[in-house]
């Protein structure tokens, strides 16, 4: 298996290439050179297996020669082991039609961990049998930088930076990043946006000289092994509600694209997605493309769902470029007039074959709240904002017949207690494996939105041993 730029000027990898290089020198994102597609029958071959090694069988296709099934179902048990529900990625019916699908019943409370997890095994193994360091960067609007720390912490190979928005997390969010003691953890409180953080990151890489010496690799969703390692949990739901003999539909709240691409993934590879659902918040570009191709980028507005106040989906890319016939040149035009004028032109063509799998839905932060409190009242369910504007979508989803709708609970509600409580008077808790949080002292650097200053901050960072007595500013 090999994979290619979105823009087409850089050069073809194996697996372990891309999950080492994250994004691609000519700034676009890895694209695989073809779907491995499955028929229905071996879809019904991994109907009922433990979730670890269906998620194993169902990426194993993305890796080519870089891994046998044998190693990635071994990371695979590593990576789910200590998940605190036995099915991983329980369903929970709602209504007749209507389940959730939990996400966050890793480490971090997130469904970042259903990825990050797995990609903290993988870069391991592949850094061991290449006896390679790397320098991992990554940007947050809240739960991956979490994940990410979480899965990378403590080990030799890796040092991992994460920058995050200041002040446009949640307090749970942050302290999961900043109270973690590991002196290969780096936290960086930048003064500005999500959207900011996101084009730092992908500045340092541009910056082929910073790149080189410090041997960076990404875990945001720009990497491909992410979005490959959260395939299987649409897999395992749809199997669930009777695929591949039954379609089914998936409802996504979404800000950087790359949850839901994962289910398109699922679906070019041959399950039966009837329909693509997303929820948004205020922040709701890619709402206001579905509905009337207006791909116009606004200033980011803080929400009560702050995972996805996010303008620039980067994921959006590797659409697009599906979208207009895998063209990298006509794909690099848009993205470069997106970036020069914040409004991208999509063709017609294409965004018409976008609105006929996906639909979108935008929540106020009011309706939010008004969502978190009919839910948990028609229902008894408690979700947080996110997954709550993912419920409100599936629920006002156009469909053109009746089939099972799956809301993506992305987070547990005690990520978000303020918001859980304003809207149902209960606190939701956190579990008793992170009641330190609240208490522990915090580690992070603030930064200006300075590109410049974030790079002298990284370097400082990796030629330090250890930077555990940094401390909060």
């Amino acid at each position: 298996m090999r994979y290619f730029s979105t823009r087409g000027q850089a050069e073809p990898r194996d697996f372990g290439g891309v999950l080492l290089a994250g994004l691609a020198e000519d700034g676009g994102l890895f694209m695989p050179e073809i779907w491995p597609e499955r028929s229905a029958a071996e879809w019904r071959s991994l109907r009922d297996l433990p979730y670890a090694e269906l998620a194993a069988q169902v990426i194993h296709p993305f890796l080519g020669e870089t891994m046998s099934l044998e190693t990635l179902r071994m990371l695979c048990d590593r990576a789910y082991a200590h998940f605190d529900h036995p099915a991983r990625v329980p369903l929970v019916q709602l209504d007749h039609n209507l389940w959730v699908q939990e996400l966050f019943h890793g480490p971090t409370l997130a469904f970042k961990d259903m990825a990050l997890q797995l990609l903290g095994q993988l870069f391991e193994h592949v850094l061991t049998e290449r006896d390679e360091t790397v320098t991992i960067v990554g940007a947050t609007s809240g739960d991956t930088g979490s994940a990410a720390i979480e899965a990378c912490r403590d080990r030799s190979r890796i040092k991992i930076a994460i920058l995050h928005p200041e002040g446009r997390t949640s307090e749970v969010q942050r302290r999961q990043m900043t109270t973690v003691t590991a002196s290969n953890v780096f936290n960086v409180a930048v003064k500005g946006t999500f959207d900011d953080c996101q084009d730092m990151v992908k500045g340092l890489f541009a910056d082929e000289t910073f790149r080189g010496d410090m041997k960076l690799t990404a875990v945001n969703s720009i990497n491909w092994a992410r979005i490959a390692a959260q395939i299987p949990y649409y897999v395992a739901s749809a199997l669930a509600l009777g695929a591949p003999d039954r379609e089914v539909a998936f409802a996504v709240p979404t800000g950087n694209f790359g949850n839901v691409l994962a289910a398109w993934a699922a679906r070019r590879m041959g399950l039966p997605i009837s329909k693509l659902i997303i929820g948004s918040n205020r922040n709701d570009i890619l709402t206001r493309f579905l509905a009337a191709n207006d791909m116009t980028a606004r200033g980011v507005e803080p929400s009560l769902s702050p995972s996805m106040d996010i303008q620039v989906s980067s994921n959006f890319e590797r659409l697009l470029f599906e979208l207009v016939d895998r063209d990298p040149a006509v794909t690099a035009q848009l993205m470069r007039e997106f970036r020069a004028t914040g409004k991208m032109p999509v063709p017609d063509a294409a965004w018409k074959r976008a609105t006929a799998l996906f639909q979108g839905l935008a929540l106020s932060d009011g309706e939010t709240t008004t969502a978190i409190r009919d839910i948990h009242a028609t229902t008894g369910y408690l979700a947080d904002p996110h997954t709550a504007i993912g419920i409100a979508a599936a629920r006002h989803a156009h469909l053109s017949h009746p089939v099972p709708v799956v809301a993506m609970a992305t987070a547990h509600p005690a990520k978000f207690p303020d918001a859980v409580q304003a809207a149902t008077g209960i606190r939701p808790s956190l579990p008793t494996h992170l009641a330190h949080l609240m208490s522990g002292k915090e580690r992070f650097t603030t930064a200006p939105n300075d590109l410049a200053a974030v790079e002298t901050l990284i370097r400082s960072f990796v030629g330090r041993n250890d930077h555990s007595e940094g401390t909060a500013s």
